[in-house]
């Protein structure tokens, strides 16, 4: 129950904060149209047309916001994904109740240019994918209400057609050589905001909380709409703490000299600190009133202070915290960028309950949602600009640089979770534009930028540090560095880890590890994930390097030679968490990454287009190695046996076999068809599993494993049911295609592999391509091993799912160069 009034806690706080920092705002969701192509100019879009009219075409779909352009495309295996000119249109009702008022749209990020326009009257243009920014559509609009013959023709309402473009550009910060898509359209929430004529455009909050932690203040600062001659302004300034009390306000007359404004400096005694565990808030309230109307804006802020101690680990409110974090990219399965507040919620939610406390927002400034969530869940941020990549462009490319590194500060400025803004990602990676050097990168000139880069970012904001991510000859420009280590997958073995950390650790003041880990296929498993691994070497070093990420070519490694398993991938991340407990120098790491993704440059994937390193799925479907984080990284009781997505184990009779238990109790008991197999201590340097492991001997055919975990009074269970085929399988001759479930007009096809014997060859990896014809429709292009119609069979087998409308359809299944199969339905 405590869980639930959490959670719900959360939901207001969200919503509170959403709607507060403007006087009426309404998101713009639905009678929304989408062209995916370009028109000759923004009078096609409004001109009129009588229905039927073969001059009626191009054909606009209806669609909600958010939405992104390549909500299918950018995982479709035989396309690319579409980068070009796209629009929207919409008749808005509109009705500002402030005389003199302004009537704002207020956008939280569209890709990747974009153009508004009321009727045929540009109104507003932004190049950047990702922050936020506003057109004020007030002129227009009255202009377009003066023309008493389109007031009547569109009835009241007043068009509004927006032009997004995410086409290739050089000269445009992120550089399409990135490990992601560069999605288009509305992505994210559009507002119809009403302010009064003076309005607080901006508040900006400075909590300081004492070394002792028994005082406190906070400076606010606004920044004014065009203040104007508005005489007799009056300022009111309240903070409110978490339990919703007033601490202290402060009333005066406002002098209008310009837009930015010393509001007000306000003490605290004994502050309540802000903390991954106690992630307390308090609330600043600003108040200017006058002739023109009263507004109020308002915002959420944290007391706490934090240390990376020279040399040494992190320090939150003077204690050592570790810092164990993810990674998140904004993608979802059949969405892409195009997330919804609740879906995102669900998201973070499971961060934090897989142990989370910290998360690097990559690679680009996300939605104001994300960290929303972040300071109320408690997950402290290093979130970054899009510089990725490429190299460095010209005038304009910087200039952009520059403008995101401000617009997402100052936009992000008041959330108590970020600690670090990043400036750059991979900036050694070349590729954009030539250079001098054989390295491909001007390395005088990069620099050079990354120093106006940190200088910006100190001057807006001395109070939190800078970083970068894998650009060596720059480490020691930024306040922290995280130097490329993938020990046991781009370079290396895993347990390297260690020492190749501890090596990068003493070369730079900070040190923070963010990105590691490997790609598994989601529901493939190995009974010896290691064997494909023994031309590995230990290098000693264990950075990514050029052509590491093809699964073709150079030398043996885990990313090209192994068998991308989730069983491996649980062994990678388990001897890692291990490590960083016995490492007492260490600020911390982010694993790379929560969430599966979507990529261009990875067409040759289990799953086309698809970064594959995340723990759950592209539809936030837990992978395995979720499990092994919680064990590790929560308090509340948990067990999981590994295996919950493996039907179908293999062996010999009589064959010890291991069953791991993934658990953060004190000690567990394992059953195995009825019989008691003992009980284990947790030990978490008892590699792998944290000792939590058994070698016992299934049965042929059905096998039933559960597993009960105790940590004092309280006891867990968990519980498997498998197969455990002894027959030996031959080289895959046939395929075999049925429908094993069906409910609420989905059905569940299941294709299987198996010899000239009828064994399924259980590791069969394969790739196969499944379709449908007739009334059905193949529910792909969802960037998931169950959500692709091209996709590499796991464990001899692949599943996918087919709306089947009522009516009858005939599915069909080919596999490499077995022949094809069909199956009705």
């Amino acid at each position: 129950m405590k869980r639930v009034f959490y959670f719900i806690a959360v939901f207001f706080l969200e919503i509170f904060s959403q709607r507060a920092s403007a006087q009426q705002s309404t998101r713009l969701i639905s009678n929304w149209e989408f062209l995916r192509q370009d028109l000759g100019g923004v009078w096609e879009a409004v001109r009129p047309v009588k229905q039927g009219d073969p001059e009626s075409v191009p054909l606009w779909t209806k669609v909600i916001l958010p939405h992104c352009a390549n909500e299918r495309d950018a995982v479709d295996p035989d396309v690319n994904y579409y980068q070009g000119p796209m629009w929207y249109r919409a008749q808005l009702k509109i009705s500002n109740p402030y005389k003199n008022g302004r009537t704002i749209l207020h956008f939280e990020g569209a890709g990747q240019k974009t153009e508004v326009y009321v009727y045929t009257t540009k109104v507003g243009t932004h190049v950047g994918g990702y922050d936020e920014w506003t057109a004020d559509i007030t002129d227009a609009v009255n202009i377009f209400r003066q023309d008493d013959s389109l007031v009547k023709r569109f009835k009241g309402k007043v068009p509004v057609v927006i032009r997004c473009d995410n086409s290739r550009d050089l000269e445009m910060m992120p550089s399409n050589l990135s490990d992601f898509n560069l999605y288009g359209g509305l992505y994210r929430y559009v507002n119809l905001v009403y302010e009064p004529a003076l309005y607080i455009d901006q508040l900006f909050a400075t909590p300081v909380v004492a070394a002792n932690g028994r005082s406190g203040s906070v400076n606010i600062k606004l920044r004014l709409s065009d203040p104007g001659k508005l005489p007799g302004a009056q300022l009111l300034v309240r903070l409110v703490d978490p339990s919703g009390r007033e601490v202290q306000k402060t009333q005066k007359a406002l002098q209008l000299t310009g837009r930015d404004v010393e509001a007000a400096t306000l003490i605290v005694r004994n502050p309540q600190l802000w903390s991954p565990e106690q992630p307390v808030l308090y609330t600043v309230e600003a108040t200017v009133t006058t002739t023109a109307g009263a507004h109020t804006s308002r915002s959420r802020i944290g007391f706490r202070n934090f240390e990376f101690v020279k040399k040494g680990p992190f320090l939150l409110n003077g204690k050592r915290l570790l810092l164990r974090g993810t990674h998140r990219h904004e993608d979802h399965a059949g969405l892409a960028a195009a997330m919804t507040e609740e879906l995102m919620r669900q998201e973070m939610i499971a961060i934090k309950e897989m142990g989370v406390n910290f998360i690097r927002l990559a690679h680009y400034q996300q939605s104001r949602i994300i960290l929303n969530l972040c300071d109320s869940l408690g997950i402290l941020v290093w979130e970054e600009i899009p510089w990725c990549r490429g190299g460095l462009g010209g005038a304009v490319y910087q200039e952009q640089g520059k403008r995101m590194l401000r617009n997402m500060i100052e936009q992000h400025y008041n959330h108590p979770s970020v600690i670090i803004w990043g400036l750059g990602n991979e900036n050694d990676w070349p590729g954009d534009f030539p250079a001098p050097t054989a390295i491909g990168v001007d390395q005088e000139k990069i620099r050079t930028y990354m120093k106006e880069l940190n200088s910006l970012a100190h001057t807006l904001d001395p109070s939190r540090k800078t970083a970068i991510r894998r650009c060596d000859f720059c480490k020691d420009i930024v306040d922290v560095y995280s130097p490329s280590i993938w020990a046991g997958w781009y370079r290396g073995i895993y347990t390297e880890y260690k020492e190749v950390s501890k090596s990068e650790f003493d070369k730079v003041d900070h040190f923070l590890h963010v990105e590691w880990g490997g790609d598994s296929h989601e529901g493939r498993h190995s009974e010896n994930p290691d064997k494909s691994l023994q031309n590995i070497k230990a290098t000693g070093t264990a950075d990514e390097r050029a052509g590491d990420a093809s699964l073709y070519g150079g030398a043996a490694r885990a990313s090209k030679d192994g068998d991308w398993s989730e069983t491996y991938i649980c062994n990678l991340i388990d001897w890692h968490l291990k490590e960083q407990e016995t490492m007492p120098w260490l600020t911390g790491s982010a694993q790379w990454v929560f969430k599966d993704f979507s990529t261009p440059v990875r067409p040759d994937n289990p799953i086309p287009y698809m970064n594959q390193k995340g723990v759950v799925a592209r539809d936030l479907t837990k992978k395995e190695a979720y499990y092994v984080f919680q064990s590790y990284w929560t308090k509340k009781p948990m067990a999981h046996i590994y295996g919950h997505s493996w039907p179908v184990r293999w062996g010999k009779e009589g064959e010890e076999k291991m069953i791991k238990v993934y658990s953060n109790c004190r000690e567990a008991e394992l059953f195995l068809n009825g019989s008691s197999f003992g009980i284990k201590k947790r030990n978490s340097q008892d590699f792998p599993a944290a000792g939590l492991r058994w070698n016992v001997v299934f049965k042929k055919g059905a096998n039933t494993a559960y597993v009960i975990a105790r940590e004092g009074k309280q006891t867990v269970r968990d519980t498997i049911r498998f197969t455990y085929q002894t027959e030996q399988w031959g080289k895959p001759a046939q395929v075999k295609l049925e429908k094993i479930k069906e409910e609420n007009g989905i059905a569940t096809i299941e294709a299987k592999v198996y010899d000239a014997k009828q064994v399924q060859c259980l590791d069969a990896a394969g790739w196969i391509r499944l379709g449908i014809t007739g009334d059905g429709i193949l529910l792909d292009d969802l960037g998931t091993s169950s959500g692709s119609r091209r996709v590499q069979l796991y464990n001899g087998r692949a599943i996918i799912r087919i709306k089947t409308n009522g009516g009858s359809s005939v599915a069909s299944a080919k596999a490499d160069q077995l022949p094809v199969v069909f199956l009705d339905l």
